[in-house]
């Protein structure tokens, strides 16, 4: 265990009514100092942003402060950070902004391994232009999107590349900074879906050459609304439809009406959280020996930036989550009929499995009533899915979070053991 896994379930209320998650790609659970920020800033003055009465500056002070830890996050400028209702919002927003600079012939490129939430706007913004749409295929055999899979389908009238930092039906991610490297060399500018990659990897936008990111705290453990990042200088090309009153300073005036303050002094919370989940030195276990003293690690988030420890916590995160999915992995492939879809080598801790003759919508209901939620779908990713040979079923997806245990993950491979003997048992 790379850090106090009791400490961090301890703080999180909904753990306690004993489900065990494995629909974090749907949304995680929210810890408790999440909740009491969102409480707290509804319990102090509030309103319009301000520097007069207290609570305008209660208000500016959520706003900057939210900007502020979103880059830290994302490795961006807080002055990029724009926020949304959510993250398909806010593509939808963008779509219509960059499209209103496209002329009849220019091209999008989107792959089928996306959301649809980031493949449905850019097909209708491209329609609305004029413009053709041509699409990037993945390996499904293989789950793996690459590079020359994007190259394929660029030209000299490519405008935009969307394409996800990693997929949240099969975990697959692709080859991000090399596909910014050839989209910039087709002078185009490159949209990436980080809300699924967000959640189990540390973004760095410089890092990965995307001229945008979206994302969506509820993914990693904040409330719910969405969040795009972009370079400022690039922000103030743009000229997105917006009331005559409202400011044209960026990154507001891509913010339509007042933003959710107690959501943004949530996802300020959430992100100083998730920089506290730290590796305990020379431990395996919680709190235990080697674990570092209180005032050790006091001193240290001291001496470091929230980046550096945002950066340290994922790195904790990853190996926790990649721990568990090698468990995970080992037990599925123990039980027979079970065919797991996430295979490409870089990938998130999030399977899509399907049973042999079984629905996996009876797998779902089967294991909730013994209190395991992992649930079936196409999750909106429906090209994917249709591209797997799914159709629009899907499959059974469970996805790994911070706080996943190893019990939670015995549990949900027992659920599906005995899921499956009912079936032999029926037949006899």
């Amino acid at each position: 265990m790379t850090y106090d896994l009791s400490a961090l379930r301890a703080r999180i209320p909904a753990l306690a009514a004993g489900t065990a998650h494995f629909d974090g790609p749907g949304g995680t659970q929210m810890p408790l100092p999440v909740i009491e920020a969102i409480a707290a800033t509804l319990s102090r003055p509030l309103s319009i942003r301000g520097d007069g009465l207290p609570g305008e500056r209660n208000a500016e002070t959520v706003v900057v402060e939210a900007r502020r830890a979103m880059a830290d996050l994302l490795g961006a400028d807080p002055a990029g950070i724009v926020f949304g209702r959510s993250a398909t919002q806010l593509t939808y927003d963008f779509s219509r902004t960059l499209a209103a600079t496209w002329s009849p012939g220019d091209e999008v490129v989107v792959t089928r391994l996306d959301h649809d939430a980031n493949i449905r706007p850019w097909v209708q913004a491209a329609e609305r232009a004029g413009g053709t749409v041509r699409r990037a295929d993945f390996d499904p055999a293989t789950g793996e999107l690459t590079a020359d899979d994007i190259r394929a389908v660029l030209s000299g009238r490519t405008r935009l590349v969307a394409v996800t930092a990693a997929s949240n039906l099969i975990g697959t991610m692709p080859p991000i900074a090399e596909i910014a490297r050839i989209t910039h060399e087709a002078g185009a500018l490159l949209y990436v879906d980080g809300v699924h990659y967000a959640a189990h990897a540390p973004v760095d936008m410089e890092a990965l050459g995307a001229d945008f990111v979206v994302c969506s705290p509820y993914k990693f453990l904040g409330p719910h609304h969405g969040v795009l990042a972009a370079r400022p200088e690039l922000l103030e090309t743009l000229r997105p439809d917006k009331l005559l009153p409202s400011t044209d300073a960026v990154p507001e005036r891509f913010e339509l009406g007042t933003l959710p303050y107690e959501f943004l002094a949530g996802t300020r919370a959430a992100v100083d959280f998730l920089a506290t989940l730290q590796p305990l030195r020379g431990s395996s276990g919680s709190g235990g020996p080697g674990a570092e003293p209180p005032g050790d690690v006091e001193g240290r988030r001291g001496r470091e930036s929230r980046r550096g420890r945002l950066v340290s916590a994922f790195e904790a995160i990853e190996e926790h989550e990649g721990v568990l999915r090698d468990r995970l992995e080992k037990g599925l492939a123990a039980l027979p009929g079970v065919t797991v879809h996430s295979r490409a080598v870089r990938r998130t801790p999030t399977l899509l499995i399907t049973l042999d003759g079984r629905s996996t919508t009876d797998a779902y209901r089967f294991l909730a009533e013994r209190g395991v939620h992992a649930p079936s779908g196409s999750f909106y990713a429906l090209e994917a899915s249709r591209h797997l040979g799914l159709g629009d079923t899907g499959g059974l997806r469970v996805g790994l979070a911070p706080y996943t245990s190893g019990e939670d993950v015995d549990r949900l491979l027992t659920g599906l053991s005995d899921f499956l003997e009912r079936r032999t048992d029926a037949h006899g």
